[in-house]
């Protein structure tokens, strides 16, 4: 007999050599049904593992969203695999992982597909499911496993084993009513009777192991959830994202463009670099409120000043660098952090002199992979609203909840309330030793719960240097988008040599608070065009107004107009060209503008304009004077209407 130990502390008796299925049942029938996989000590293990006296054992369920990932990963493993393998034949399998909402598949096609195929291997997938296949796991050997998959031509999959260091215990799944086969890390399904609903979304290109040298592969999107409403939900947020993305939004209201010639650098259009700018004006009186003193650092350093930070080291593949005629190396600055503390070292500081807090819109650049950019989402270059604060241990707290109030008043002033806060320790890459690890670690935990936020842990995904809270914004369709960011840092003052004069005359390294609140102005800036879907608030549209004239004897008086708009401060456009009102109507409601005022012969002679709103059909008149006064005030930014 063996003892394992439920969630819920009790503990089951069972036979020697019992597996998941036999827990399960001996649980009750209703569990048994439901049950897809366990977790044995925290790591996911197939149903038909077999458990170990002492072992604490959970059962997964095909309704959680363990289980929910587990149906994704089969699907695409086994089924979809499966479908592409019956109707070509010849292609050859690489990897299909899960991604966040569903999965993917890379194939080399002898001949390319299209998306227009997806239908037919949708089908083909629906027909496999419906023989609801049992799926048995095996064991195997390298060379065995190799053998296997070099028998059915399959050379991906070979290579895959080949480079592996582990020896044994290469896992192969097999659906039995068809005998198809694949190599995965599982679990897997216990059979195809418990996949949900699902839908093949497109196709791209990828290179294998993501290297352009290597041969491309067609990749095959998918989604699935556990039911027809769960997709019918998501694939009604995907069209809905269509219609907001940023991309398609940029152009049609002029704020930038991307090139070829600038992979992952933004191209800003006068009207989008008047958005950028005044997210910047804005952040930067929020931060002159809150103390910050502005600097500006060189965006290329001599490479020996990182070395010192450990930045090559830990991140140096993400770093440009460029040596110089007399052999001298640079780097362009991944970061603001090693120029901030070069600052900070200018003159002797003491105790009385923190925090210390400097701030800097830092333009960096890190190298990304060419399939990984995306529009303002992900790029190569970017502008950080980037600050740090140098304190003492004993201010951490303090200091960090500062912080965390500051980013989440900015982002409720863009309707962010709902935002999840992540807490990220210590990485396998990193600098510093355990203790200074355990006391940022513990010096963050303090501070976080002492600001009254409820956080979730993100194991593993602190910086390099120090351990962070992320912040999280949920959009207007449900996505969620890391932004803001703090980081508390006992590594990087030390290794550049930065120290002040403590109360007893002895020299201490400073704690160094890494912090950012929108993170890339220009993440920021493709969030919120989607976030809003291109109706951005009044106070940040780039262009507020339009007067539109309906006849030729009305355009002196729309000139009269923009100049009274634009003297206030309004952001205002004429458009007097001889086209019928409805016609600009529909154009710049494209473009996005907020309000056009419409003026003819009656208005000039009564001095008054007919303001239609983006989005409303019916119009208002009002007079100059009070049109002027109401646009001046809703041109205010948040913080002015605080102030």
């Amino acid at each position: 007999m063996i003892s394992v130990t439920l969630p819920d502390g009790s503990i089951k008796e069972l036979d020697s050599g019992s597996n998941g299925f036999d827990l399960a049942e001996s649980i009750g029938p209703g569990l048994a049904k439901s049950a897809i996989a366990m977790t044995v000590h925290q790591e996911q293990r197939d149903l038909c593992d077999p458990l170990a006296d002492g072992d604490l054992v959970s059962i997964i369920t095909v309704d959680s969203e363990d289980g929910l990932e587990i149906m994704r990963h089969t699907l695409t493993a086994q089924v979809l695999a499966s479908a592409v393998k019956n109707l070509y034949p010849s292609s050859k399998l690489a990897i299909g992982p899960t991604i966040e909402n569903g999965f993917y598949y890379d194939v080399l096609f002898e001949e390319a597909i299209s998306s227009d195929d997806l239908e037919s291997i949708e089908s083909e997938m629906r027909r496999i499911i419906k023989t609801e296949s049992k799926i048995e796991k095996s064991y195997n050997g390298k060379q065995e496993a190799v053998a296997k998959f070099l028998n059915l031509s399959e050379s991906y999959k070979a290579e895959i084993i080949q480079e592996s260091e582990q020896e044994d215990n290469f896992q192969i799944y097999e659906q039995k009513d068809s005998g198809f086969i694949d190599l995965c890390r599982g679990p897997h399904l216990p059979s195809l009777s418990h996949i949900g609903e699902f839908k093949l979304t497109n196709i791209s290109g990828a290179y294998w192991k993501g290297d352009s040298k290597n041969q491309m592969l067609t990749r095959i999107y998918g989604t699935a959830w556990k039911n027809k409403k769960d997709l019918k939900a998501y694939l009604t947020r995907l069209e809905e994202a269509e219609k907001r993305d940023h991309r398609r939004l940029g152009r049609e209201m002029n704020l930038f463009h991307l090139q070829e010639e600038g992979p992952g650098a933004v191209f800003w259009h006068p009207k989008g670099w008047t958005m950028f700018q005044k997210l910047i004006d804005y952040m930067r009186q929020k931060q002159n409120a809150a103390g910050y003193q502005e600097v500006n650092t060189p965006e290329i350093l001599d490479r020996t000043l990182w070395d010192k930070s450990g930045h090559l080291e830990k991140f140096g593949e993400n770093m440009y660098l460029t040596q110089t005629p007399d052999d001298r190396v640079f780097a362009i600055k991944p970061m603001n952090c090693p120029g901030h503390v070069q600052v900070f070292k200018q003159g002797i500081k003491s105790y009385r002199d923190l925090p210390l807090y400097l701030a800097e819109f830092g333009k960096v650049h890190r190298y990304e992979p060419s399939g990984a950019l995306h529009g303002l989402m992900r790029v190569r270059a970017f502008t950080q609203d980037d600050a740090h604060i140098f304190c003492t241990e004993g201010q951490i707290t303090e200091e960090c909840v500062k912080v965390t109030k500051l980013v989440l008043d900015i982002y409720k002033d863009f309707g962010f309330e709902d935002v999840v806060v992540k807490f990220s320790d210590r990485p396998e890459k990193r600098v510093g030793s355990d203790e200074i690890w355990d006391r940022s670690e513990a010096a963050l935990k303090i501070a976080v719960e002492a600001a009254g936020l409820d956080y979730k842990l993100n194991p593993g995904e602190g910086a390099f240097y120090g351990p962070k809270l992320e912040f999280v914004l949920r959009d207007a369709i449900g996505r969620d988008w890391q932004c803001g960011t703090i980081q508390v840092d006992l590594n990087l003052p030390e290794r550049l040599g930065a120290t002040f004069v403590d109360s007893d005359g002895e020299r201490r390294e400073p704690v160094m608070i890494h912090r950012a609140l929108f993170g890339s102005v220009e993440r920021f800036c493709g969030i919120l065009i989607e976030h809003f879907a291109g109706r951005l608030p009044f106070w940040l549209s780039p262009t507020q107004i339009v007067i539109a004239s309906i006849t030729d004897e009305a355009n002196e008086y729309a000139q009269l107009v923009k100049d009274r708009l634009l003297s206030s401060g309004v952001r205002a456009e004429l458009d007097p060209r001889n086209e019928k009102i409805s016609y600009k109507v529909r154009e710049h409601s494209v473009t996005k503008i907020p309000v056009i005022l419409v003026v003819g012969k009656r208005e000039a002679e009564e001095s008054t304009v007919a303001v239609r709103r983006l989005g409303g059909k019916a119009q208002d008149i009002m007079s100059l004077d009070q049109a002027v006064q109401q646009f001046v005030k809703e041109g205010c930014s948040p913080l002015e209407l605080q102030s």
